[in-house]
């Protein structure tokens, strides 16, 4: 088993990032028409069903964002908007899904999600077993912890 999958009710699962890369529309602002938005909705509807869907949602512009440089110990803020529009998310998916493969195939059934050519990034996450023996048994059970408590967050 790939060490960025793992069981899950018998069959093996992996985690991925959908990632929506803005465009200079949608860091202009330029808000979906109602057709465009139906049409995604439809879309996540499909997902949910076949119990891929985990998360998602729309960012807005960078101009609404800011970000934190880390160098040693000092930390700089500096406010959007960001220059670099092929670099930005304008949305995102969490996927549950069985393969890489998977998630390229239900990625080909979006809808085009900007007004003008776009890009739909993947990536995988992490799991507990990427990390070998770096990822000590009181680190996963401190992991574990968190994520129940975000889970009775959520409910």
């Amino acid at each position: 088993m790939p060490p960025d999958t793992f069981v899950f009710k018998g069959k093996t699962q992996m985690r991925v990032m959908v990632m929506i890369k803005a465009t200079p529309e949608s860091e202009a602002g330029q808000m979906p028409s109602t057709e465009l938005l139906t049409a995604m909705g439809q879309y996540n509807e499909q997902l949910v069903k076949a119990g891929i869907m985990q998360g998602g949602d729309g960012l807005k512009p960078s101009s609404a964002g800011a970000r934190v440089r880390f160098s040693g110990k000092d930390r700089t803020v500096i406010d959007g908007p960001f220059a670099e529009t092929k670099e930005l998310i304008a949305g995102y998916w969490l996927w549950q899904v069985q393969s890489m493969d998977e998630a390229i195939e239900w990625v080909k059934r979006c809808p085009n999600p900007m007004l003008s050519d776009s890009e739909i990034e993947i990536r995988p996450f992490f799991e507990p077993a990427d990390f070998g023996e770096a990822f000590t048994p009181e680190l996963q059970d401190e992991e574990n912890r968190l994520r129940k408590q975000i889970d009775g967050q959520m409910r």
